[in-house]
């Protein structure tokens, strides 16, 4: 909350900037907004293995936060390297195109495997899960070697595809990591709490500035940075299951956007009222698309219903907690 205002000037400065597309007059605002996150996240994280450390002795399962810390760097890296990838030129500045090229498609989940090093290195979480409606499934050396890279790169890039509303990827990721954050404290995961509880309270102070009308831009560091946390701290935690319910919206979107071969825009047409039509008619390729077919909405509205959607996946992961039959 104290560093972004700081942030967005240096941003600016230095020409990390991008149009805010959803508004008529599309304003040029500082982007990359993960980046303050990031080091809210980092100073949490750090802070409390600090306590733990030199209070009451560095005890063994902190380590698997030192690797979190790790991947999280390494994510957040990839992220504001895309959002450094900017072109400005008179014609995309006068037209209000998005001035952000960013990388290659193709690039990203590379870039992103590298995050999954340390995790695989410590050997964190535990190769055994439960698989809903099967049961605990044993996935031996295939869990670190596989099912590690496979988490981070998927949830890294998901979360990456439903984005571009004032104040969405940020609210989203409130809802989401409180959520897991408490989940965890019930479950007495420590580990996963922290992570979780820590990426909530830094997403707290970012929305502030990020909340509809924006006065700066998540970018793809946010989006990154939000998908290796998740990812990192259910593997952790061993909290998969949990996970995976609460990334079901972006799982989703990810099928609805496979089958243009993801290029296919989260984005509407804006109208003369300032609210947004579809941007491709009443083909549905993405929750907002799906949202904006029920009847022209604001930004704003979008924003709200897709977090309310986000709301209603995330409760799920409380269910067996009142009704212990459900077999997740």
């Amino acid at each position: 909350f104290l560093i972004t205002p700081y942030f967005m000037s240096f941003l600016r400065g230095a020409g990390i900037v991008g149009f805010d597309l959803q508004k008529k007059n599309r304003p040029k605002l500082a982007t990359s907004g993960g980046i303050c996150v990031a080091f809210g996240v980092l100073a949490g994280l750090l802070t409390y293995i600090g306590f733990q450390t030199f209070i009451f002795g560095l005890e063994k399962w902190l380590f698997p936060l030192l690797a979190v810390t790790s991947s999280i760097l390494i994510v957040m890296f990839v992220g504001f390297l895309d959002d450094l990838n900017v072109k400005l030129n008179a014609e995309n500045t006068k037209e209000g195109r998005d001035i952000r090229v960013g990388l290659p498609q193709w690039l990203k989940p590379l870039l992103t495997l590298p995050a999954a090093i340390p995790l695989m290195a410590i050997n964190a979480g535990k190769s055994t899960m439960a698989i809903p409606l099967i049961g605990p499934v044993d996935f031996g050396i295939l869990y670190p070697l596989l099912l590690i890279p496979l988490g981070i790169v998927g949830a890294s890039n998901a979360v990456n595809m439903l984005a571009g509303f004032n104040g969405l990827e940020a609210g989203m990721g409130i809802v989401y990591c409180l959520g897991l954050g408490i989940f965890a404290l019930l479950n007495n995961i420590t580990e996963g709490a922290v992570v979780f509880l820590v990426t909530f309270a830094a997403l707290v102070g970012l929305i502030w500035y990020n909340w509809y009308p924006a006065k700066i831009l998540p970018g793809d560091s946010l989006t990154y940075l939000l998908g290796s946390i998740v990812a990192s701290g259910v593997i952790v935690g061993n909290m998969e299951r949990s996970g995976i319910i609460v990334m079901l919206p972006f799982i989703i979107e990810f099928f609805l956007k496979l089958r243009v071969k993801f290029k296919a825009s989260c984005l509407g047409k804006i109208r003369e009222d300032g609210k947004l039509d579809p941007p491709y008619g009443k083909k549905v390729y993405s929750w907002a698309h799906l949202i904006m077919n029920l009847k022209p909405m604001t930004e704003k509205q979008v924003t709200i219903i897709l977090i309310l959607i986000q709301i209603c996946f995330t409760i799920l992961i409380f269910l067996p907690f009142f009704f212990p039959f459900l077999p997740f």
